[in-house]
């Protein structure tokens, strides 16, 4: 196993340990509630965001037990938005991480509850990380609040992504849209753990260009896989871009140009982790990692 496979496996390890304590039992009332969201939580998915919010921390020498709260909250966050995107609503899906969707396995008025549910537990489990000073625990709730809302956050994404089906836009639009919709999170948790690390305002603005970039190049990475792989493959159903006539880096830049653009925003990222005097090696793996995934 290599250096950046162990790391993911433990990052993976350590943020479901976290979660497990933070998400009530499927036993507790209202079982069909708890139930539906450890169904979506425990179904699987890369953990990324998570071991981002780890790899930073390392950079800075931070000890992993101050980073899991917050390594947790955005874990929650990002599958609140899965949950929610799922649902008939919007992109309609049957399957997310190879299994039924939280609104097909339950129904959609508890999926509506879990993703909602899970929005609290994330600002919650900063909130309560006793861990943290209550200034560093003020500023993540706010940096969070912010990823994952309007203006500039996930929702407006979200928004705005919905609103880009069926029409043409320019290049800089979907940038801006990808941008939110899946920058905002990934940013959040390099910023994240920067502050917890105790990042100069230097380091730090280097580390929130590393996430918008890391963000970007995931994305176009999808939307590559979402034409190139198969459903059991991605363990969501592959095709749904084109059918839905999204607005995507396939359809801007066709195959081979989104391949083009993966490698030069991947150089563009690891460019931002030049930062004298810290060990970005997990970041820049982490990258290198995301440019080729196949999955």
């Amino acid at each position: 196993m290599n250096e950046i496979t162990e790391f993911m496996s433990e990052a993976r390890l350590r943020v479901d340990a976290s979660l497990d304590l933070i998400i009530p039992s499927a036993k507790s009332d209202p079982m069909q509630l708890h139930n539906a969201i450890r169904w979506s939580v425990f179904a699987g998915g890369k953990r990324v965001r998570p071991a981002i919010v780890y790899a930073v921390g390392r950079a800075f020498d931070c000890p992993a037990v101050r980073l899991e709260g917050t390594a947790a909250a955005v874990e929650m966050m990002h599958t609140y938005s899965l949950i929610h995107d799922d649902l008939p609503a919007m992109d309609d899906d049957d399957l997310r991480r190879g299994r039924a969707t939280c609104h097909r396995q339950f129904d959609e008025a508890t999926a509506i509850l879990a993703g909602d549910a899970l929005q609290t537990f994330a600002f919650a489990a900063i909130a309560d990380d006793q861990t943290l000073t209550a200034e560093v625990r003020v500023m993540l709730i706010s940096m969070l609040a912010k990823a994952a809302g309007t203006p500039d956050g996930m929702i407006a994404g979200q928004q705005q992504d919905l609103d880009a089906e069926g029409r043409s836009i320019t290049n800089a639009e979907l940038a801006r849209i990808h941008n939110k919709k899946t920058g905002a999170l990934i940013e959040f948790a390099a910023g994240a753990g920067a502050v917890i690390g105790g990042a100069d305002p230097d380091e730090f603005a280097a580390l929130i260009q590393f996430g918008k970039n890391f963000g970007l190049m995931y994305q176009i990475t999808d939307d590559l896989l979402d034409v190139t792989q198969s459903t059991e493959v991605l363990g969501k159903t592959a095709g749904k871009d084109a059918a839905a006539r999204k607005a995507t880096y396939l359809s801007a830049y066709g195959q081979d140009g989104a391949r083009e653009r993966i490698g030069m925003i991947a150089s563009e990222t690891v460019s931002a982790l030049d930062l004298p005097g810290r060990d970005t090696f997990l970041l820049r793996k982490m990258t290198e990692m995301v440019a080729s995934r196949t999955s």
